[in-house]
């Protein structure tokens, strides 16, 4: 079950602040999920509102309040997790208008997909800002606590108004729709392969060098404040010499949509290629993504199955995208047209 922390944290800590002016300072939700930033070895999760409490350097910065969304690693979120988490996030800032941001403690698992999901849904241009670690609580050198106050920071910095859906780690401020775990252990894991990191946190101050210009947020056209299940997309990766009965078989899934994870260019194997052109008749959108991290697929193949171009999305945000755009049309023009859009 949900709880809600109201009260500032750290009471001995917040009565100082307060002498010194602290009740000017914008106010920073921290919706806690679980993730390794949470996480001790051999140990259960810490709750939300006692990882708050461990980083009271969190209050030189904004005036605090936490909220516990639930306690899970990010490899256990689902889509109902990220349906539940946007209507909550668009609930809080209709009902909290001076509230100048929110940060989310996710893990680093699917935080780049929920990023791109609240990226897509969240109907606020105030500040929405995933943070997490790589290195357990109780590791040597852990990097959650530094993380989680860059965060704040951001969330609580007017440049982030209007940016869409941000990930800060190591000092890095990244776009949603960019981010990409790059490493399984390093602490510098998120990249942008294509445009790079947005910004940074410096010791002196939040500094943001450029802006993304696909839609976000309020400049969307999805809404789910009356979805209760998202459209079933399921990713089916290319390999070579794969059997054109592996992707007969896959098809024969209940699913809505697919999405297929290619070579460079958005090239096939030619079992790729006559499994799904064999499965033709249902109807499947298809969308196709490369498994090269940079660039756009360009010219693509002709082939032999109506199918829709990714615009330079990894498979596992295409599938949120696609998820979003069935919600409101089948048709494969609309369905191209929102993919070279976001």
């Amino acid at each position: 079950m949900k709880r809600l922390i109201t009260a500032i944290l750290m009471l001995s800590a917040a009565l100082t602040a307060a002498e010194n002016g602290a009740d000017t300072m914008p106010r920073v939700l921290i919706l806690t999920t679980g993730g390794t930033i949470a996480s001790r070895t051999d140990a259960p999760l810490i709750e939300g509102p006692a990882l708050v409490q461990a980083v009271p350097e969190l209050l030189e910065h904004a005036r605090i309040s936490v909220e516990e969304f639930s306690v899970i690693g990010s490899s256990k979120m689902t889509p109902d997790h990220w349906l539940r988490l946007a209507k909550r996030i668009n609930e809080i800032f209709a009902e909290d208008a001076d509230l100048a941001g929110i940060v989310i403690t996710h893990g680093t698992d699917t935080m780049e997909e929920t990023a791109y999901f609240l990226n897509l849904t969240v109907k606020s241009n105030r500040a929405v800002v995933l943070v997490g670690s790589m290195r357990a609580s109780n590791e040597v050198s852990a990097d959650g606590p530094a993380n989680l106050v860059a965060a704040v920071r951001v969330a609580a910095d007017e440049q982030a108004i209007d940016q869409g859906v941000l990930i800060v780690l190591n000092e890095d401020i990244t776009a949603a729709r960019d981010a990409w775990k790059t490493d399984n252990r390093r602490v510098q894991t998120f990249g942008a392969s294509n445009v790079g990191h947005v910004g940074m946190v410096d010791p002196d101050g939040v500094r943001f060098l450029h802006r993304v210009i696909q839609p976000h947020t309020t400049a969307t056209e999805f809404d789910v404040s009356d979805i209760d299940a998202l459209p079933e997309v399921l990713i089916l990766s290319d390999f070579t010499g794969i059997d054109p009965s592996v992707v007969e078989n896959f098809c024969r899934q209940a699913m809505d949509g697919l999405v297929v994870r290619t070579f460079a260019g958005g090239r096939m194997s030619a079992g790729m290629l006559a499994g799904l052109a064999a499965v033709s008749d249902r109807n499947l959108p298809i969308v196709v993504t490369s498994r090269v991290p940079g660039g756009r697929i360009v010219d693509a193949p002709d082939y032999p199955f109506p199918a829709i171009i990714a615009n330079g999305q990894q498979d596992n945000k295409a599938r949120i995208l696609l998820m979003l755009a069935l919600t409101m049309t089948s048709d494969s023009e609309e369905l191209q047209r929102i993919f070279d859009l976001y």
